[in-house]
């Protein structure tokens, strides 16, 4: 199968843009008569009222005149708004892409056929499928999807000054025969059955070409990575990425008897040099014998219980065993300690700056494709029955496209079974998972509040507004007891003064 153009580069956009395009036609013009200009005013005919009449006469007049100055003014405003002047669709075309080359600005009604016939032949269809249906529509999409995404990239590529050489598409072809087709009529027969010219799989070619040339142009330009960036990168990963954990040297024997384990500890309790061990491990363990039984540089992390305290808590020479371990019997000897090494900055320098680097244009590209997209979505107008979300007059339902229609009928014979969430939910970074490594953090999905923590905040609110009420209670016994006091001693006071 010949490999098409690079669309993971430049997937299907949103829906950035609408533009309506009403036809509008209008005349204006200023009526004159009488000679046109100034007309004498006519003798008195009724005193000062008809005197005043005419100068209401000549400010309703002037009022309406401004009236329908503002009233044009914001007709002009809303057509601008609402896309007056977009540019209208020919007829025998399905869509205008502005600024393409003049090769690719017209995708007409045979060019939508051509590639609605390859589309049906890709997904291994002998006849088109029924008019309406969901492979019918999605088809559909997909054939003009290929057009517009092959216009932009001509266009894009055009205005970047990329070009594509007629030998580096003979190259690729010559690659893709050899590679895909064993003979010449196998390569026409795959022409025939697709659908395709010669001429649409050198189109195919150039266009893939054009893609990775654009890639490697735009990714050239994504800023370098800072001396300041690998060193925070190196000190966020020193103690895991960049520090070697110790290990062991370790021989092992490893037999289903126990027996048999007890006698290769009795032999080596008696010989536990390497010939010794060479000569047990190939009587009493022939899974290990050929190293005479030595693992190399075990790690802790990569072992269970009882196995990491005998290997990592033993002197070496010191024979450990018999150890269970599932249905084996094993005997240990720990020969070689090593140290936790960590790595120096300048002894991963390279290796950081590869990967940052590789991040970097991952990130600026995704940037940059987000634009054309924009970009191109704006300058692509389809026309009616031949919108999809790569044009600028598309006008979508704002469903999630995974969403079930279900969703949003009002009584559908088939409920969904979920539904997206009404607002766009945020994905917030989750605290201290931000770091040199992870830039984007973690994030957080925000759903609902489990019930319980609903309930035990309820029941929080309600012990402190229990401790408030205790408060409150304690409060006013202490005001009354302040008031039986002072009562008491006014009384004391005015008893004292009988008795003067």
């Amino acid at each position: 199968m010949v490999r098409g153009c690079r669309r993971e580069l430049f997937t299907h956009c949103k829906d950035d843009f609408h533009y309506a395009a009403p036809s509008v036609g209008a005349k204006s013009g200023r009526k004159t008569s009488g000679g046109g200009g100034r007309g004498r005013r006519p003798k008195k005919s009724g005193g000062p009222q008809a005197k005043r009449g005419g100068s209401l006469g000549r400010a309703q007049r002037v009022g309406l005149v401004s009236f329908a100055v503002v009233f044009i003014v914001l007709f002009v405003v809303l057509a601008v708004a609402q896309g007056l002047g977009a540019p209208s669709v020919p007829a025998g075309d399905i869509a205008l892409v502005s600024s393409a080359p003049a090769s690719h600005e017209h995708i007409s009604e045979v060019d939508y056929k051509k590639s609605l016939a390859q589309q049906e032949s890709q997904a291994g269809l002998k006849k088109p499928p029924k008019a309406g249906s969901k492979k019918a529509e999605e088809l559909h999409k997909s054939a003009i999807g290929e057009l517009l995404n092959a216009a932009w990239i001509f266009g894009e590529a055009e205005e970047l000054g990329i070009k594509v050489t007629s030998k580096e598409i003979e190259t690729e072809l010559a690659k893709v025969k050899k590679e895909s087709f064993k003979t010449e009529k196998a390569f026409q027969e795959f022409l025939k059955e697709s659908h395709f010219t010669e001429e649409d799989v050198n189109e195919r070619l150039e266009l893939q070409i054009l893609s990775t040339k654009i890639q490697e142009k735009i990714t050239k330009e994504a800023p370098p990575v800072s001396e300041a960036e690998l060193k925070a990168y190196y000190e966020a990963e020193k103690a895991t990425q960049f520090t070697k954990p110790a290990t062991r040297d370790v021989r092992v024997a490893v037999n289903e008897n126990k027996k048999e384990i007890e006698a290769a500890k009795k032999a080596l309790e008696a010989d536990n040099s390497e010939a010794g061990w060479k000569k047990v491990t190939k009587k009493y363990s022939p899974t290990t014998a050929s190293q005479g039984g030595l693992q190399k540089e075990i790690s802790e992390e990569f072992l269970t219980e009882p196995l990491k305290k005998d290997i990592f808590k033993s002197a070496t020479g010191e024979l450990i065993g018999p150890v269970k371990q599932e249905k084996n019997y094993l005997l240990l000897e720990v020969v070689t300690l090593h140290s936790e090494k960590v790595q120096t900055f300048d002894e991963v320098k390279t290796t950081i700056e590869s990967t940052l680097k590789q991040q970097g244009e991952e990130k600026y590209f995704q940037q940059w494709v987000s634009g054309f997209q924009s970009k191109w979505t704006s300058r692509t107008h389809c026309a009616s029955g031949f919108t999809i979300e790569q044009c600028a007059n598309y006008k979508g339902s704002g469903h999630p496209a995974t969403a079930s229609e279900a969703c949003y009928e009002a009584n559908p014979k088939t409920p969904a079974k979920e539904c997206p969430a009404p607002v766009v939910q945020n994905q917030p970074a989750l605290p201290g998972s931000v770091s040199a490594t992870k830039p984007e953090g973690e994030r957080l999905v925000q759903r609902p509040r489990p019930e319980e923590a609903g309930k035990s905040a309820k029941e929080g609110a309600e012990g402190a507004a229990g401790a408030a009420g205790g408060a409150e209670g304690s409060a006013e016994s202490e005001a009354a007891q302040k008031a039986v006091e002072e009562a008491a001693a006014k009384a004391a006071e005015e008893s004292a003064a009988k008795g003067k």
